[in-house]
């Protein structure tokens, strides 16, 4: 492995902008403020940051609709802080993602205000435009992420739109050159000024289906896609022909053809609302000529953590991904927090919480693959339980109180737990509030905790970093009993054995088969054997090394 494929084994911190750090008082995290903590970030033992939108935007969907590609929001600052943030990171050692939203634009950029005022200038092919069906009514069945459909008429032009998300969110026609040549020279102009990468926003979205065929309806008992809410009507239809379209895999040729001209740099490609994210994310990162890594929604939904879902998951992956790299993730600003996600299951016993917080990491930081850790995780926050009245995500709003959409997981980060907003802003108040029961969780008083869960992570993010098995090893699939979770990472100068307590009990576990077996010391987790015997407490974990593979 060279030091241009980093990000094979990569674990990259998100950076949700506006609630990470405000640097102005505006009430809105911005790239200064990013630039104010990253000793911080680099404390964590990450290699990368990948950091939400800050181009010009109306926000009718949190930056995630922009009008201009190539500048950043007055909100955010400028591009002098941008390159500023760019060079402190390097000098740290951290990589810097961008996120790149290539489906659609805002309804507000120049190229859509064109193309919508007449059907034969420049830009008239640039957005996926169709006419009305005979009843005026729209093509096809299709359904918008955000609700409704995912059409809308425009009066000037006399024909309907494609947006797969909100309204203002019209989507690009990538079957047009000229869009992907429009969009290449973004990424272009961003890979100049030195980013590391990009994330790619809901990538499988950019094709569509040329003959327009309505949805099938979804059959009662079918399952539904990981982590769809059970309650998304865009969940009652399979979305067969909206998204995940064959005709993608072949656009993403030319995306890393100029990603090859950078050394060094990446993609990261997040797989939404697909029918099977897992077997869609590994195709979009099959071979050399397509992404370079795939993250999707397999471990975002709302189940236990458990032997059962996590061992054959774990063949799958294996199976799908040999050569390519997923990334994991379980957590980030569209789902709820993984403490409450996952949490409510759990017995409403303190030790046990916390030893489930503490497997957490261990167990997603020992997979093959990169990682994505989402702001706030390494301190345990809790899903915020935001106020109607204060809510600013269009789905939470329009979905409220069935829905209560992604507010919860985008408040600001608790940085000092008796300062004025939790040291976030100097504001009267932020642009969502801070819990009362954040603070407690405060980065000023767990760094003062040695045992505190982000002194976990930190310990755990730079001990991964020593192992070459976590870092380039296989992994091999353990024969082992539920609950506990068994796997060996193995590579030629290392072999470990990883093994993970899935249950709220103790149990044991028999180390026979591995006499020679030496715990590591180093996590305060380790629990010595006696002899071949292994006693593993609720949601425990082992960490040995050993001096061959059984």
């Amino acid at each position: 492995m060279t030091t241009q494929e980093w990000w094979r084994h990569a674990v990259i911190y998100q950076v949700y902008l506006r609630s990470f750090q405000d640097s102005d008082g505006d009430g809105g995290g911005d790239l200064p403020g990013v630039v104010q903590k990253l000793d911080y970030i680099a404390s964590l033992g990450v290699d990368a940051v990948w950091i939400s939108p800050f181009f010009p935007s109306p926000m009718k969907d949190g930056g995630y609709d922009i009008s201009d590609y190539c500048a950043i929001a007055p909100q955010f600052g400028t591009l002098s802080n941008f390159q500023q943030l760019l060079h402190q990171a390097h000098r740290r050692g951290l990589k810097i993602l961008i996120d790149q939203v290539w489906s659609h634009t805002s309804h507000e950029h120049p190229w859509f205000q064109e193309s919508r005022r007449r059907r034969d200038n420049p830009k008239a092919d640039w957005y996926v435009w169709v006419d009305a069906k005979p009843d005026g009514t729209p093509p096809n069945n299709w359904l918008s992420a955000m609700g409704g459909s995912a059409w809308t008429w425009e009066p000037q032009r006399q024909q309907y739109y494609l947006h797969n998300f909100l309204a203002e969110q019209p989507d690009l026609n990538w079957y047009n050159p000229e869009v992907v040549q429009a969009i290449l020279e973004v990424a272009q102009f961003w890979l100049e000024l030195g980013v590391d990468g990009f994330r790619l926003d809901v990538i499988n979205f950019l094709m569509h289906d040329r003959q327009l065929r309505d949805n099938p309806l979804r059959s009662p008992g079918m399952n539904r896609p990981d982590g769809a809410h059970p309650n998304d009507p865009l969940f009652e239809y399979i979305n067969l022909y909206n998204l995940c379209r064959p005709e993608t895999l072949t656009v993403l040729e030319s995306i890393r053809q100029l990603m090859n001209r950078y050394p060094g740099t990446t993609t990261l490609a997040e797989i939404a609302n697909a029918e099977d994210s897992l077997l869609s994310a590994s195709e979009y990162v099959s071979g050399d000529k397509r992404l370079q890594m795939a993250y999707n929604s397999t471990l975002l939904g709302e189940k236990p953590l458990s032997y059962s879902w996590m061992r054959p998951l774990l063949e799958r992956v294996n199976s799908l991904f040999q050569g390519s790299v997923i990334c994991w993730t379980v957590g980030t600003h569209d789902y709820p927090r993984v403490k409450s996600r996952w949490g409510q299951f759990l017995p409403d016993e303190p030790s046990i919480q916390e030893a489930f917080a503490r497997l957490i990491p261990a167990l997603i930081l020992s997979l093959p693959g990169s990682c994505c850790l989402y702001q706030g995780d390494e301190l345990g926050l809790p899903q915020a339980e935001v106020p109607y009245e204060k809510m600013q995500d269009p789905l939470g709003i329009a979905g409220y109180p069935v829905m209560k959409g992604r507010d919860g997981s985008r408040t600001p980060i608790p940085w000092q737990a008796e300062a004025h907003q939790a040291g976030f802003t100097t504001a009267v108040e932020p642009w969502l509030p801070i819990p009362d029961d954040h603070r407690l969780l405060a980065v000023d008083q767990q760094d003062k905790q040695p045992k505190s869960l982000l002194n976990h992570y930190r310990r755990f993010l730079h001990w991964r970093k020593q192992q070459l098995a976590l870092t380039r090893g296989n992994l091999i699939l353990l024969e082992t009993a539920e609950p506990v979770l068994g796997f060996i990472r193995s590579c030629a100068e290392q072999h470990l054995l990883c093994l993970f307590n899935l249950s709220a009990t103790s149990v044991q576990f028999d180390l026979s088969l591995y006499p020679d077996c030496v715990a590591v010391e180093a996590l305060e987790f380790t629990v010595k054997p006696d002899g071949n015997r292994l006693e593993m407490s609720a949601y425990g974990v082992f960490f040995a090394t050993i001096s061959k593979v059984v």
